[in-house]
């Protein structure tokens, strides 16, 4: 009891010691004085009244103990937790501030670690002998930056750094950013032999400010005879850098087909002027191109218009061979044709001049003229009778 006591504070000890100044002396009241007791018999033993009081003093000293500590387990326990309580927050507080300084301590003194990474997506297909691209017809760009802080290293002399674009195996990968300088020298792919160095052109950026952009560069042989069949571009700093680690970067892999394959090449987005079977689910010569070709259909403007004046003869002559999903992800594909901004207006000789039908350079309906008033789709659509008034007119004029 008392080594708790010295280890709690000052105000629980004070807590404690007023429980024990309350309820003591009641339970010493209860003990019995020996003086006090009945007077005894004449001629009882002295041993015997000895015996017996050391006995009955045994007893209640333990009962006087036990009803002690029912009344203080309660309160000690209460005690012993807020202790508890109070000592952990402290400790864990003290952790997480450690924590938090070494970690600033390592940013800050620490050696910085740099990677390597392709801020552009490849444009897809690839095909031997073009340009490699990024998205949009963009250059492919690299960039150093800081795994820390995730920001382009804009100063410094590995800011400034040569960079090499080299060819990867298309099933590296490495653990993720996870690989040593040994396996990405394992896993990059040299040509076969015989054969033209596996990637040409300007093979060789030098970064400014962190970032360089790729110049012209482009494979001489497609995938196929590789393990994955793939391949994945990487960068790696040429330079010494004094020992500092730059981790590579790494594309994700993709397939290199032989140039004839362009010849067939679907175009996204596809132009007005591209022939028909330049749309997904259309081959060239195969029998949705013959059929369309059949009823006159042979430009993407021509499949667009009959889309929007006559989609339902359209579907007809596809057959019903091409399947439902076939047929959306033509259209789907079409849409995205991009069109020029011409507007058309056509007036029909038995109304007068100020109204007629507004519709863009592959029909599709754009509003309708009344009184010099332009009223778009939405409109028609609400209005179905004047719409099926106008349909025949635009049917007669496109076809």
């Amino acid at each position: 009891m008392w080594v708790f006591l010295v280890h709690c504070n000052l105000r629980q000890f004070h807590r404690i010691f007023l429980c024990l100044y309350v309820l003591w002396p009641p339970m010493l009241s209860q003990k019995r004085n020996p003086d006090d007791g009945d007077g005894s018999a004449d001629g009882d033993n002295p041993d015997d009244k000895r015996r017996k009081f050391c006995f009955m003093s045994v007893v209640r000293d333990a009962i006087s103990l036990q009803s002690m500590q029912q009344l203080l387990e309660p309160v000690i326990r209460k005690v012993v937790r807020e202790e508890v309580e109070l000592a952990l927050g402290k400790y864990i507080t003290n952790v997480q501030r450690n924590d938090e300084n070494d970690a600033k301590e390592i940013y800050s003194s620490g050696p910085r670690c740099f990677q390597l990474k392709f801020v552009t997506d490849i444009s897809l297909p690839v095909f031997t002998g073009s340009r490699i691209e990024g998205r949009d017809s963009s250059n492919l760009m690299v960039a150093l930056v800081d795994t820390l802080t995730g920001e382009v290293v804009g100063a410094g002399p590995q800011s400034s750094a040569k960079v090499e674009i080299v060819v990867l195996e298309g099933d590296f990968e490495g653990g993720g950013d996870n690989y040593t300088v040994e396996e990405f020298r394992n896993n990059i792919v040299r040509e076969r032999e015989g054969k033209k160095p596996l990637l040409t052109g300007e093979t060789l950026v030098s970064l400014k400010d962190g970032i360089g952009l790729v110049g012209e560069i482009s494979f001489t042989d497609n995938s196929s005879w590789t393990r994955s069949r793939r391949f994945r571009l990487g960068a790696r700093i040429t330079d010494d850098n004094d020992g500092t680690r730059i981790l590579e970067a790494k594309t994700a892999s993709f397939v290199v087909r032989d140039h004839r394959g362009e010849l067939y090449k679907k175009h996204h987005p596809p132009t007005l002027q591209d022939e028909v079977w330049r749309l997904q689910k259309i081959s060239k010569d195969g029998a949705y191109h013959k059929r369309l070709s059949q009823a006159k259909i042979e430009t993407v403007q021509d499949f667009l218009t009959h889309l929007y004046v006559q989609p339902s003869r359209l579907r007809n002559i596809l057959g019903p061979g091409m399947s439902t999903k076939m047929w959306e992800a033509t259209i789907e594909h079409a849409q995205t044709c991009v069109l020029d901004k011409k507007i058309y207006v056509y007036k029909p000789h038995d109304l007068e001049q100020k109204s007629g039908v507004v519709f863009n350079v592959v029909g599709r309906v754009m509003g309708l003229l009344s009184d010099y008033q332009l009223m778009l789709t939405t409109w028609l659509s609400l209005h179905t009778n004047t719409g099926k008034k106008w349909t025949p007119l635009m049917m007669k004029l496109l076809l």
